[in-house]
């Protein structure tokens, strides 16, 4: 048996139990759960510890919550019937070596990078659990067109803008139930891309002449492109599914004023498969410790 690591979970969510479930099953680790008081630690063969009771300088990798940790240094900890907060200090303590892994950084974690020179990984970030989280998406945005859509999907005119990981499967996934899929692009390579995948590519300047027609519109895209011209222009039962991250591409204000439905679908693998969510994370927090052997 190799060296025994020492990893502490601190919150998280649904998600957060398939990869404590994944994690445990490693002998070479160690793993201490904070924030999970609601749960028998004994089902994933682990210790449920406080906060104060995890020595920081024996730790080789901290697992914080996907949201990463607000300005008054608490967590999310859906499991836990206490507010877990983490001073400041408690970074200070951690080893050289030691790995902090988070979903998204906050100006919390920013400056404890920066005061205490952390090995901060925002997972979200990456483009491997990008990558795989893509597949979730799209049948998130499956669901939630199917939830909300007043026809099939079969013969339906999706409009996708956007192609890169996430655009590239949604499209994809879309075509294979038989939607007439058409993908907004900015780069002329793009649309020779999506042209070949056989979809119809076009560039984002041009989405006016394709919303008229429209019954579902998915955005990818983290910037402002979907405005006032282009959502007058939508069919009344068109549909609208943001799948970029905060703020978004869709007006959103001025959908809801022209009465059409818009979904900002902040999350989807974690509402619609934790379980595939958290074996991701897992898989990618397990390589990224071992190879730090």
């Amino acid at each position: 048996m190799g060296e025994i690591k020492q990893i502490a979970v601190i919150g998280g969510d649904a998600r957060y139990l398939e990869l404590i479930k994944k994690l445990a099953c490693q002998e070479t680790l160690k793993i201490n759960l904070v924030g999970y008081d609601q749960l028998d630690p004994g089902y994933f063969g682990v210790s449920a510890v406080d906060l104060n009771q995890v020595e920081p300088s024996q730790l080789d990798a901290v697992i914080l919550p996907i949201t990463g940790v607000n300005v008054n240094g608490e967590i999310s900890a859906v499991f836990s019937n206490q507010v877990v907060t983490i001073p400041e200090d408690w970074f200070s303590r951690l080893p050289n070596h030691c790995f902090v892994f988070t979903g998204i950084s906050t100006p919390y974690l920013d400056k404890v990078v920066k005061c205490h020179n952390i090995k901060l990984i925002p997972l979200m970030e990456r483009d491997d659990v990008a990558i795989y989280n893509a597949i979730p998406t799209a049948e998130g945005a499956i669901m939630l067109a199917i939830q909300h859509m007043k026809i099939t999907l079969h013969d339906a005119n999706v409009i996708v803008l956007g192609l890169g990981r996430v655009g590239l499967t949604v499209a994809d996934k879309f075509a294979k139930l038989g939607a007439e899929v058409a993908v907004g692009v900015r780069k002329a390579s793009d649309i020779a891309r999506a042209s070949t995948l056989g979809f119809t590519g076009f560039h984002l300047d041009q989405l006016t002449a394709y919303t008229e027609k429209c019954d579902l519109l998915i955005n990818t895209i983290p910037v402002l492109v979907v405005d006032k011209n282009e959502i007058n222009t939508l069919k009344t039962d068109a549909l609208l599914i943001d799948l970029a991250s905060k703020p978004g591409g869709i007006d959103f204000e001025y959908a809801n004023q022209r009465g059409l439905t818009s979904i900002h679908a902040l999350g989807l693998p974690a509402r619609v498969a934790p379980k595939t969510a958290g074996e991701i994370l897992a898989k990618v927090i397990d390589q990224l410790i071992n190879d730090s052997k």
